[in-house]
């Protein structure tokens, strides 16, 4: 994954409202599910919704399937694993790790 790939699709998952679309398709799992199902979900009007699903399509993040008369949605795992993958590949390289904060059964 390259710098400006990265870029876009964390500017993308930087809007409030694409971050909860992503959040629940990731949720839905390999099947997907439907935009209607989504709006459902947010309470948004599907003008909007299919302006935030086209950004997420655009960076990569999101496919789209149409399936006979009903749109399914996707988040695209390998992107998102590419993603998460830059993000921490080189983590403490030029130096040493934080300590992981462990919780404490209480």
């Amino acid at each position: 994954m390259n710098h400006e790939q990265a870029a876009a699709q964390l500017e993308a998952l930087g809007n409030p409202t694409r971050l909860k679309i992503y959040r629940i398709l990731v949720r839905a799992g390999a099947e997907g599910i439907s935009v209607g199902r989504v709006q459902e979900k947010l309470g948004i009007p599907a003008s909007t919704l299919s302006h935030h699903c086209k950004r997420l399509c655009d960076t990569g993040l999101v496919t789209q399937e149409r399936q006979a008369t009903t749109l399914i949605c996707r988040a695209s795992y390998p992107s998102m694993q590419a993603l998460i993958g830059y993000l921490a590949d080189e983590c403490c390289l030029d130096g040493t790790c934080p300590p992981v904060a462990r919780e404490t059964a209480s």
